[in-house]
């Protein structure tokens, strides 16, 4: 029981989604999952560790 308000949402954003009129922006959405180009930029520049930490202690 109360899953009536559940569905409802439910079926309300897929109807949204499918019914959808404006254009994605597909971009703008990668940017923002990879963190945008400034913070791209900072990992390119930043020294990369080839040595292993553990290959000068001697047991």
């Amino acid at each position: 029981m109360g899953r009536g308000r559940a569905k409802a949402k439910q079926t309300k954003v897929a109807r949204d989604l499918k019914y959808r009129t404006h254009e994605t922006d597909f971009g703008a959405l990668a940017r923002e999952l990879h963190g945008g180009e400034d913070d791209v930029s900072v990992r390119d520049e930043s020294p990369v560790d080839d040595g292993d930490d553990w290959s000068d202690r001697r047991e």
